[in-house]
C-alpha cells in the first residue's frame, strides 16, 4: 500500500479507501528491533561490553606499569622489556583480521566468549614467565587471543543497537577499554610495590576472569546477526573493498596515529617518573594512571561532542587536546606532567571513540572486517609508539618520546583536513 499523503486511493470499481499506512520513516522506526538507549536490554549489552573492554585493556597492558621492575628482575634494557607490551599489541594486529572472519561465521558472542577465555588463561600463567623471552612469547599469544574481542565488540554493537545510539555504545565500551588501562596499572602499582611484579600480574589475571564470567553473563544473545563466509577469497574481497574507501582508509590511519602517541606515552612514563627530578616509588607511578578516568569521561561523552561538532571537528579538537598535553609535560613540574598527561588521554580517546564509530557506521557489509581493519591498524600504532617511544627515550629522554607524539598529532591534522577538502569537493560537486 502507498504511504500516506492526505489524499486517496481507488479500490475495484471506483471506491474510495483513504490510505491510512504510516509515513515510511515511522514504519521503519516501528519495524526496528534493535535495541535502544534508556532500555534494560542497553543496558545490559552496555555493561556486558564494558566488562569487556575492562579486562581486555587490564590484560593487554597489564606489564606497562611494571616495566621498571621487570628491567631489574631480568637484567634488561627499556627497549627490550618494552617488548612485552609490544608483541601483545601486535599479536591482537595481526590475528583481529583473521578473528572477525570467525566472528563472521560463528557469531559475535561466540567469538567474543572464546578470545576472552583463552585471553585469562594465559594471564594466569603469565606471571610464571621464567625468562624474558618466555614472558614476551605468552604476551604475544595474549594478544593474538584477545584480537577476537575488539572487532566483534563493534560489529556486535552496529548489528544489535539502533543508529542514534551507536556512538554512544561504543563509547561505553571504549570507556570500558580505558578504566581497565587504569585499574590494570594501578593495582598493579601498588601490588608491585609489596609483593612484586609477578603477584601483581596474578592478582591482575584473578580480576579479567571475574570480568569474563560476568560478561558472558549479561550479554544478550545477538538478533540480528547474518552468518557470513569464512572462504578465504570472500574475506579477501571485503578487505579490499574496506580498503578502496578513502574514508575507511583515513579513519584507519588516524585511530594508528593516536595510538602511536598514547602507546609511547604510557610505555615510557612510568621510567620517567622513577628517575629524577621525580623519583616516584612504582605505588605512587601506578597510581598516576587514574588519570585514565579522565579517557572514561571523554570516551563516553565523545557522542555529544560528534552531535555539536561534528565528526572532522571532534577529530581536531581531539588531536590539539593531545598536542596541548605533549607540550606541556615537558616541564619537570609534576603537577604539569599530570595536567599534560589529562589533557593526552582525553584527546586520545575522544579522539579514538569518534573514529572507531565512525568504520561501523561507514561499513554497510562485511563490519567485523572493517572494525577489524581499524583495530589492527590502531594496535599496530600501539606496538610502534612503544616501540619508537622507548627507543626516543633512550636516546634523547622525555622530549624524544614527546617529538614522536607530535609527529603523530600531526599525521592526524593532516589527514582529517584531507577529509575537510574531499567533503568541500563532493560539496561543490553535487
Amino acid at each position: 500500500m502507498p504511504a500516506s499523503t492526505g489524499a486517496s486511493t481507488r479500490v475495484g470499481a471506483g471506491t474510495p479507501v483513504t490510505d491510512h499506512s504510516p509515513a515510511p520513516a515511522a514504519a521503519s522506526r516501528a519495524a526496528d528491533s534493535r535495541v535502544d538507549l534508556g532500555t534494560p536490554a542497553y543496558r545490559r549489552m552496555s555493561l556486558a561490553l564494558f566488562l569487556a573492554g575492562v579486562a581486555t585493556f587490564a590484560l593487554l597492558y597489564s606489564t606497562q606499569a611494571l616495566l621498571p621492575l621487570i628491567s631489574a628482575d631480568y637484567g634488561s634494557s627499556v627497549s627490550d622489556v618494552s617488548w612485552t607490551v609490544a608483541a601483545a599489541t601486535g599479536g591482537l594486529a595481526l590475528f583481529v583480521i583473521p578473528m572477525s572472519a570467525l566472528s563472521e561465521r560463528f557469531g559475535r558472542r561466540a567469538t567474543m566468549t572464546g578470545a576472552i577465555a583463552v585471553a585469562v588463561g594465559i594471564g594466569l600463567v603469565v606471571p610464571f614467565a621464567p625468562s624474558l623471552g618466555v614472558l614476551v612469547a605468552l604476551r604475544a599469544v595474549q594478544g593474538a587471543a584477545l584480537a577476537g574481542l575488539p572487532a566483534s565488540a563493534t560489529a556486535y554493537l552496529a548489528e544489535e543497537v539502533r543508529p542514534r545510539a551507536l556512538v554512544t555504545a561504543i563509547g561505553l565500551y571504549v570507556a570500558g577499554n580505558s578504566v581497565g588501562g587504569m585499574s590494570g596499572r594501578v593495582i598493579t602499582g601498588w601490588v608491585a610495590q609489596e609483593w612484586g611484579w609477578r603477584v601483581a600480574l596474578a592478582v591482575l589475571g584473578v580480576l579479567a576472569v571475574a570480568c569474563a564470567v560476568a560478561f558472558r553473563m549479561l550479554l544478550p544473545a545477538p538478533r540480528h546477526f547474518t552468518r557470513g563466509s569464512l572462504r578465504p577469497g570472500v574475506v579477501a574481497r571485503t578487505v579490499k573493498d574496506h580498503l578502496g574507501n578513502p574514508l575507511l582508509r583515513r579513519l584507519y590511519a588516524i585511530g594508528a596515529l593516536f595510538m602511536t602517541v598514547f602507546g609511547g606515552v604510557y610505555t615510557v612514563i612510568g621510567y620517567r617518573l622513577t628517575q629524577e627530578p621525580f623519583s616516584l616509588p612504582q605505588g605512587v607511578v601506578g597510581s598516576i594512571f587514574l588519570v585514565y578516568l579522565v579517557g572514561t569521561v571523554a570516551a563516553s561523552g565523545s557522542g555529544r561532542l560528534v552531535g555539536r561538532f561534528g565528526r572532522r571537528g571532534t577529530l581536531y579538537l581531539s588531536g590539539a587536546l593531545t598536542a596541548a598535553g605533549l607540550l606541556v609535560s615537558l616541564s619537570d613540574r609534576l603537577p604539569l606532567v599530570l595536567l599534560g598527561l589529562v589533557l593526552v588521554t582525553g584527546g586520545f580517546f575522544a579522539g579514538h571513540s569518534a573514529a572507531s564509530s565512525a568504520v561501523s557506521g561507514t561499513a554497510r557489509h562485511g563490519r567485523a572486517q572493517a572494525a577489524a581493519l581499524y583495530q589492527s591498524a590502531y594496535y599496530i600504532g600501539s606496538s610502534v609508539g612503544s616501540t619508537a617511544g622507548a627507543v626516543a627515550f633512550h636516546a634523547a629522554g622525555w622530549g624524544g618520546t614527546v617529538a614522536v607524539g607530535l609527529l603523530a598529532v600531526a599525521g592526524v591534522a593532516g589527514i582529517t583536513l584531507l577529509g575537510t577538502l574531499a567533503a568541500r569537493r563532493t560539496a561543490l560537486a553535487a
